[in-house]
């Protein structure tokens, strides 16, 4: 994935700035955030990302709702979704994949899960 737009969503900027260092240092990617589902939708709209980490909850619009309407936007063909969620609940799981996320990374995750990811849906 080099060069590739990567969008970060979470309303925890804690998690964000996470997403961020642990990208940064080790990758060629454009990196975007946004800190609710609707900002997301623009920024995707707007930068074409190739791979979105989507936190679930979220104020304004969640992750299942702008995982849905990023599918629906030319720009995001291809693109590979993460949903990331604190939760272990299947129901929003199958919700997630209904709408069309590729994948789910379970909060707490560590840097290395990360990478181990990204690392994963690249190759």
């Amino acid at each position: 994935m080099e060069h590739g737009v990567v969008l970060i969503v979470d309303d925890d900027p804690f998690i964000r700035r996470l997403i961020v260092t642990t990208l940064e240092g080790v990758s060629t990617f454009v990196l975007h955030e946004a800190c609710d589902g609707a900002e997301a939708v623009q920024t995707a709209r707007r930068e074409g990302p190739r791979l979105v980490f989507l936190d679930i909850d979220m104020p304004r619009l969640d992750g299942i709702e702008a995982c849905r309407q990023m599918r629906g936007e030319a720009t995001m063909a291809g693109a590979k979704i993460v949903m990331l969620t604190a939760s272990v609940d299947d129901s929003a799981r199958a919700r997630a994949a209904e709408a069309g996320a590729d994948r789910f990374l379970t909060k707490p995750f560590s840097p290395l899960d990360l990478l181990r990811l990204v690392d994963d849906l690249d190759g």
